[in-house]
């Protein structure tokens, strides 16, 4: 488990590198506000999860799910920024990432985490871990989940987003609906995954 862990951390690393590169070739001596950027998808979250005592509310479990996933995009990139070695750093990670615990109350657990990233300007795993089991997202759902939202990033930009030349709609159906269906049906495991969840979103649009 911890190998394959290692390996899935390492993919994770080379692809967020890879994806912050692309919006600025030396983004690391940018000084991005990586924090701000996880504070406000806290407070999105929370509006998925439900806060509001004058109305009923039920968690949107996979928008919430969704919501750390983008926030898993700006940690990694607080990581790196504190990292340079991505190989030590994989295996630090894969250490702090072997278990964890739900919260008892999800909210005030977001709240504690988000209190962290603001005030010491670093990515806490633990309190990230326990957000993911508080929403039963373990570590292979977070690597795939991961990669099929980073591969897509990287091929809207590759196929005219910035520009507004990319179709979102192929055949009649959204891009991330094809996503979703792609990656159930690759092989998650494969060290090419990402590589080939980009040439099977190619194809498919190319066809649409």
């Amino acid at each position: 488990m911890s190998q394959k862990l290692q390996q899935q951390i390492r993919i994770m690393l080379d692809l967020q590198d890879n994806m912050n590169s692309k919006v600025h070739q030396d983004w690391r001596a940018q000084n991005f506000e990586w924090y701000r950027a996880i504070w406000i998808e806290c407070g999105e979250l929370l509006d998925h999860y439900g806060w509001k005592w004058w109305k009923k509310q039920s968690p949107d479990i996979e928008q919430v799910r969704l919501e750390l996933i983008d926030i898993w995009h700006f940690g990694l990139s607080m990581l790196l920024m504190s990292q340079g070695d991505k190989d030590a750093l994989a295996a630090d990670l894969t250490e702090q990432m072997q278990s964890s615990t739900a919260p008892e109350n999800f909210p005030i657990a977001l709240e504690s985490f988000t209190a962290i990233v603001l005030a010491e300007k670093r990515f806490p795993i633990d309190s990230f871990m326990s957000l993911l089991a508080g929403v039963e997202l373990d570590t292979e759902g977070l690597y795939t989940s991961y990669v099929g939202k980073n591969v897509l990033n990287f091929f809207r930009q590759d196929n005219g987003y910035k520009d507004g030349s990319y179709r979102k709609l192929w055949a009649g159906r959204e891009d991330n609906e094809h996503l979703v269906e792609l990656v159930q049906e690759l092989d998650s495991s494969s060290a090419s995954f990402a590589d080939e969840l980009y040439q099977a979103l190619q194809s498919r649009y190319q066809q649409g």
